[in-house]
């Protein structure tokens, strides 16, 4: 039998991944009740942090061997530039490690630049691992249909020494684009949605959408800002956040939430939880912070939201806890479609704020008469080549949905970006949803 010291680095790194990603789960089942909020809540991040960084380990350590020990038997291994890259290679795989550290340490009203550098790591290491497993699938193609009869040759190296090359230059361009991307402000997105049984006197009422904000290591006050300004542009009857508004505890960053007290709008602003308001344990604390700004958290409840024109037209807005609650065993939260639509009746316009796609599909599932959902989550996939797995593991991907005759799904594809400064194949929006009545 072979010992764990006789393992290779990779599944001993796997091992460990799998010990931690354990202890996880026994941590969410088990301790969840036992342990206090402050507890619990570094806890979760630091296995969360350990966990990413044991599977990032298998991937870093091809990384090295595909930029750095391919090359120590050319002419070039001696140089001074070849000790350079070394370092270089080095210093930015440790910093795309210590990224997952910085929610733990380097969370202020605004981002540091070390988290900025940090994350931005992190994005090119995806790409460029995304590259060089690309190439290498291509290269053992490439020999597989040729005939692995042939002797290697200086064709071989060379083509050996041209993956990691161009993987980098790939990874470099497709960064730098991503970086001017997310730099810009989110697009303004007109959409309008025909809302089955909305009283006529509501016709053109006009819904601004966010999501997916993350205030935390690489967004701060500016940006909020930024963005509320330009929600007020838009002069909106209501604005909702449906999740992951923040990465941090309320008390920390509070001083980057303040630009929200300036939403005004007439019929009132509106709040759902994301997975992330749970990863940071200190929902009722932000529940209460967002109500000191006039924003109405909807903890699975409703509200009734009466037309401007007639105190009798009206229609539901109701909203859920995100689904991440319940996995987490977050007392007294997890998604209760029943409790959010008490008094709801299909006699008038149901709108469901709903943060995960997947909540949407279920509460379609339970109450089919429900005319809007609006979520957020997927971020479009935010970044190359992350978009084809959300596109996969989410019923509802982004944009607008037709589900049946007389509903719509709606999904944002955040008005941020969680983490990594970066955008590829995708765009931060905030979302101007008009809506019309039949």
């Amino acid at each position: 039998m072979i010992s764990f010291k006789q393992l290779p680095i990779e599944a001993k790194a796997a091992v460990a991944a799998g010990v931690v990603f354990f202890s996880m789960m026994l941590s969410r089942s088990y301790l969840a009740e036992k342990l206090d909020f402050r507890t619990r809540r570094w806890l979760l991040r630091l296995q969360m942090a350990l966990f990413a960084n044991t599977l990032m380990l298998m991937g870093s350590l091809h990384v090295w061997r595909s930029t750095v020990t391919t090359f120590t038997r050319s002419s070039a291994a001696s140089s001074f530039c070849f000790t350079l890259w070394k370092i270089a290679v080095f210093m930015f795989l440790a910093l795309a490690h210590s990224s997952f550290f910085t929610l733990l340490f380097l969370v202020a009203e605004e981002p540091y630049f070390f988290s900025l550098a940090a994350y931005t790591c992190l994005g090119a290491y995806i790409i460029l691992i995304f590259f060089l497993f690309t190439l290498g699938s291509v290269e053992q193609a490439y020999k597989f249909l040729a005939g692995r009869g042939a002797k290697a040759g200086t064709g071989n190296k060379n083509r050996t020494a041209l993956k990691p090359v161009l993987a980098v230059l790939l990874t470099v361009v497709l960064t730098v684009v991503g970086l001017l991307n997310a730099s810009q402000p989110p697009t303004v997105n007109s959409v309008e949605i025909p809302v089955h049984k909305l009283p006529s006197t509501m016709n053109n009422l006009k819904v601004v959408l966010l999501s997916d904000i993350h205030l935390g290591p690489t967004v701060g006050k500016t940006k909020l800002a930024m963005i509320v300004r330009m929600v007020k542009a838009l002069k909106p009857d209501i604005t909702v956040i449906v999740g992951d508004l923040s990465d941090a505890e309320a008390k920390i960053i509070r001083p980057a939430v303040e630009p929200l007290g300036k939403l005004d709008s007439p019929l009132g602003t509106y709040f759902v939880t994301g997975n992330h308001e749970y990863y940071t344990s200190d929902v009722s604390n932000w529940f209460e912070l967002l109500k000191s700004f006039n924003i109405q958290p909807l903890h699975n409840e409703n509200v009734k939201i009466v037309s401007p024109k007639s105190s009798s037209d009206w229609f539901c807005l109701a909203g859920v806890d995100d689904i991440e609650a319940d996995v987490l065993h977050y007392s007294g939260h997890g998604m209760d479609l029943k409790k959010a639509l008490r008094g709801c009746s299909s006699e008038h316009a149901i709108v469901l704020l709903a943060h995960q796609p997947i909540a949407a599909k279920w509460a379609l599932q339970e109450r089919p008469d429900i005319n809007l959902i609006l979520s957020g989550h997927t971020h479009g996939g935010q970044i190359f080549p992350l978009n084809a797995g959300a596109y996969l593991l989410n019923p509802f991907f982004v944009g607008l949905y037709q589900v049946g005759q007389n509903t719509f799904v709606y999904v944002s594809p955040g008005t941020m970006y969680y983490g990594i400064p970066m955008r590829l194949g995708s765009r931060a929006e905030i979302t101007e949803i008009i809506l019309r009545s039949p």
